[in-house]
């Protein structure tokens, strides 16, 4: 099964990378277009919410409730029960969404002076910057229907995942990323701020997104005409299942939010900078560690339901040893070229050299956090596929506690940058509590040879992170044209890849160890 998983994930990370590379891109187009201003703080503040509800719905709770009970119906082998079930599951769902959207543009003022406590509190007190409350009160009203199509397209995604079809869904992404490039270029120059073109950017992308998969389902045969089925025992259990899935499988993206709250008391920037470090996390995040939890829920599901406990922890532990393969060079590489990855990626236009120093602390921070935050997307789905969300929400509640705790303890001597470290302490904890309990429940348990295995993973990862640092030191950066830039990031990253995987051939990991469990 490992070397199913391996092909599947390899599929989700191809797709995954076009569509991480695109979001680089409008990245970059936004960096040039507003910079880190009081502008692009707000529009980050407007997008993140509709943001953290795609995270919950493509990414997170929708999946991990919906996708085992789904595995269940579909082991039946009944076509009418399966169309049936995806027909009660979409019409319940988009009903309640539908209202959620509407409810959410009226009350947008709230939303932006819950979340914008500090922008609203000056806007009261007729400070200047009380304009960032009224933009961002404005940019909510076009931003907050997002969460409808999103969701819809997460459930159609979660489908696809299910048929073994994880293309379709980890390419969707790139849509959104050329509506908001294209809206960005094209109107622009019609609107007062670039803000507004982006947040439309952001509304039709969601049209386009749920559009593009619709021929899919209807290809594969489960393309249905949605109706109510609030009370269908099956639709009950994955309402059960969500709730707290909500929660639980969102404590980091609800300590973002908790952070964007308290960035609001900063200085200007606060957000923008969290924000760009943040873009840049979710690249590897999104390359390995989600594409690894995209695949390996289904499966896991399936070994759940035919009562599969070896087969269950192999899949486990393969996941184990390929994120750490990923993320552990990963988060080292983060964080020793947080500078010059701010610097070649976004550094032009209204993003200045200031900016990228102040981006590239909270990147540090960040990526001190990325190997946890990994861990949480396979150890986290080991519990919903066995449609348990009650354990996942109790660590979920500790989590989200202790963070709030390391914000107000970092916040005050560290600014914004006491903010990302907060958040990769709690996605730390919150991924040791998840393992420590899968392993007291003798569900999965890491076994000596993937310690050695992790051992030598680190090994290599020192040696790269030296070689990376040292070559980084005889290089110019700063003064340097951004075509010498470029080559400089590209040399220094070739010459830490070919050091990893060199010094991995060395301490004995061979390709079968990533397919085998032995």
């Amino acid at each position: 099964m490992p070397k199913k998983l391996l092909k599947a994930g390899m599929i989700v990370s191809a797709m995954t990378l076009i569509s991480r590379i695109l979001g680089l891109v409008r990245d970059v187009v936004v960096a040039n277009l507003m910079g880190a201003g009081a502008a692009a703080d707000v529009f980050f503040f407007a997008n993140k919410i509709p943001n953290f509800l795609r995270r919950l719905f493509a990414e997170g709770a929708f999946a991990q409730a919906f996708i085992p009970v789904l595995t269940e119906v579909q082991a039946q082998n009944d076509q009418a029960k399966l169309k049936d079930f995806t027909a009660k599951v979409s019409g319940t769902l988009g009903l309640i969404l539908f209202i959620t959207a509407i409810v959410g543009v009226i009350a947008s003022p709230v939303l932006a002076a819950l979340f914008g406590t500090g922008w609203f509190i000056d806007y009261l007190n007729d400070e200047p910057s009380g304009a960032k409350f009224e933009l961002a009160s404005t940019l909510l009203k076009i931003t907050f229907p997002y969460i409808f199509f999103i969701s819809l397209t997460g459930f159609a995604g979660a489908i696809l995942n299910t048929l073994n079809k994880f293309a379709v869904a980890a390419f969707t992404p790139v849509l959104l990323n050329v509506c908001i490039i294209a809206c960005a270029f094209y109107l622009t120059p019609y609107v007062s701020i670039g803000a507004y073109a982006l947040a439309w950017g952001v509304f039709i992308g969601g049209i386009v997104q749920l559009s593009f998969q619709l021929p899919f389902l209807y290809r594969a045969g489960v393309l249905v005409k949605p109706k109510w089925g609030w009370s269908d025992p099956n639709v009950t259990k994955v309402r059960t299942l969500m709730i707290p899935a909500l929660f639980g499988v969102s404590v980091s993206q609800i300590n973002l939010l908790l952070d964007t709250l308290i960035a609001s008391f900063l200085m200007t920037g606060s957000i923008s900078w969290l924000y760009y470090s943040d873009r840049l996390l979710e690249f590897p995040l999104g390359l390995f560690g989600i594409a690894i939890a995209t695949v390996i829920l289904p499966t896991l599901s399936k070994n759940h339901v035919s009562d599969d406990k070896k087969s269950f922890s192999s899949n486990i532990d393969w996941a184990l040893r390929i994120i750490a393969m990923l993320g552990i060079p990963a988060s080292a590489a983060l964080m020793v070229l947080a500078m010059p990855l701010l610097l070649v990626i976004f550094q032009r236009g209204e993003f200045s050299i200031d900016d990228t120093y102040m981006a590239s602390y909270s990147l540090m921070a960040y990526g001190a956090g990325l190997f946890s935050f990994m861990l949480v997307k396979i150890f986290a789905p080991a519990f919903y596929s066995r449609q348990d969300t009650k354990t996942p929400v109790k660590f979920g509640i500790i989590t989200m506690v202790a963070n709030m705790v390391f914000n107000l303890i970092l916040a005050w001597p560290f600014s914004y940058v006491g903010l990302a470290m907060a958040t990769a302490l709690s996605g730390t904890l919150n991924a040791v509590l998840l393992y420590r309990r899968l392993a007291q429940l003798g569900v999965y348990k890491i076994q000596k040879a993937t310690w050695l295995f992790l051992i030598k993973v680190l090994v290599s990862t020192a040696v790269m992170t030296t070689a990376i640092v040292w070559l980084s030191s005889q290089l110019v950066w700063e003064e340097s044209t951004f075509y010498v830039r470029v080559l400089n990031l590209c040399t220094v990253v070739g010459v830490g890849l070919v050091s990893y995987l060199v010094c991995l051939l060395l301490v004995g990991i061979r390709p079968h160890q990533l397919i085998n469990k032995d």
